[in-house]
């Protein structure tokens, strides 16, 4: 998905995060347990990713293999799917009142759809990378691999806003994956195990998930490189968190446990 220059920066981001920084920065650091499992297709590079009213929602990646597909939670079978025709690589998703609204990743447009229909009912056009998109009922959130999330207006798609991530003052780079989460906004940080927990009035890194150990042993990845932990959905309504993987076969939905030293 990203280039050697962004693979340099993300063994900054991995310093940055990494549980020891976090735990000499006084950053809290949660472990996890798993609840259950779900099916999840190991053909779908996991870019954008959420949860409503019962189902999956995923926008997968590359070139030539780019979807938007809804998705039965428990068997895995797609419902319905969108193909998002090359050069387009297809990135981040969310909903918005009856709209989908899907990122490419360096094409500096986006597409907007029928929620129910998947019919393509617009596009919009952005400068920079595109790379995952949340909400939080007034505003759509949408991370490009930079430092700063910017805030979009969710009528005009329109950015009105930033916020720039840092870590104990420093610029956190690689944000990923994003899910508006009880007032935070949750990230994955590109190419770590880490998901982080950021204040959406500054800006501030205020917790770090860590979950090393989940998700298939590397020989059991198509392309270890670059099949790494993306994807976060949640249930407000029942608090439930999910997680994945690009190509990997299952979705886990989480509990957090206590910082570590609590």
């Amino acid at each position: 998905m990203k280039t050697p220059t962004t693979r340099l920066l993300a063994l900054l981001a991995l310093c940055l995060v990494g549980p020891a920084f976090a735990q000499n920065a006084g950053i809290p650091i949660y472990g996890y347990k798993v609840v259950r499992t779900y099916p999840h297709d190991t053909s779908a590079y996991t870019e954008g990713f959420f949860y409503l009213n019962g189902y999956f929602y995923e926008g997968t990646g590359t070139e030539g293999e780019s979807t938007v597909r809804k998705v039965d939670m428990e068997t895995g079978k797609v419902l319905q799917k969108i193909d998002i025709p090359p050069p387009d690589y297809g990135e981040g998703i969310v909903a918005w009142k009856n709209k989908l609204i899907e990122l490419t990743w360096q094409q500096q447009h986006g597409y907007i759809y029928d929620l129910h229909s998947f019919k393509r009912i617009g596009e919009f056009k952005y400068p920079g990378e595109g790379w995952a998109l949340t909400e939080d009922s007034q505003h759509i959130y949408m991370s490009d691999g930079t430092p700063t999330i910017r805030v979009l207006d969710p009528e005009t798609l329109k950015q009105v806003g930033k916020i720039d991530v840092t870590v104990e003052g420093r610029p956190l780079v690689n944000i990923n994956e994003l899910e508006w989460v009880k007032g935070s906004i949750y990230a994955n940080v590109w190419l770590t195990h880490n998901i982080v927990q950021i204040d959406p009035t500054n800006g501030k890194v205020t917790g770090v998930i860590n979950l090393r150990g989940l998700g298939p042993a590397q020989d059991q990845l198509q392309d270890p490189s670059n099949d790494v932990l993306n994807g976060i959905a949640y249930d407000a309504k029942h608090d439930r968190l999910f997680v994945t993987g690009k190509r990997w076969p299952l979705i886990y939905e989480i509990k957090l446990t206590p910082p570590s030293g609590n």
